[in-house]
């Protein structure tokens, strides 16, 4: 059965609670959700709060549940043309990062 955002792809940069929120409802209306995260230890709730040295926290899995996951270091020119060639493929970008941070 097709779910409301059935064929939408979101491209997730969020972290903390809202954002992961956010994104993570989408994938529950059907959209394929893709969280972006940076490669020098990936989002920072995956380390913190967490119950056992080797594993996510349980925060973390709980708001990314229902996502793909890719590493992607935007700093560099192939990351930022990786970027840009998923953006163009994706519908919605969802991010909370600080005014201007992606320009």
């Amino acid at each position: 059965m097709d779910k409301a955002l059935s064929g939408i792809r979101v491209i997730d940069m969020t972290h903390n609670q809202a954002g992961p929120a956010c994104a993570q409802i989408l994938g529950f209306l059907g959209a394929d959700v893709i969280k972006l995260e940076e490669p020098r230890g990936g989002d920072i709730a995956r380390r913190n709060m967490r119950d056992r040295d080797d594993s996510d926290s349980l925060f973390f899995l709980l708001f990314n549940a229902n996502k793909r996951s890719l590493t992607l270091n935007l700093k560099t020119g192939r990351g930022k043309e990786l970027f840009k060639k998923l953006i163009a493929k994706s519908d919605v970008l969802v991010e909370n990062f600080s005014p201007g941070a992606l320009d």
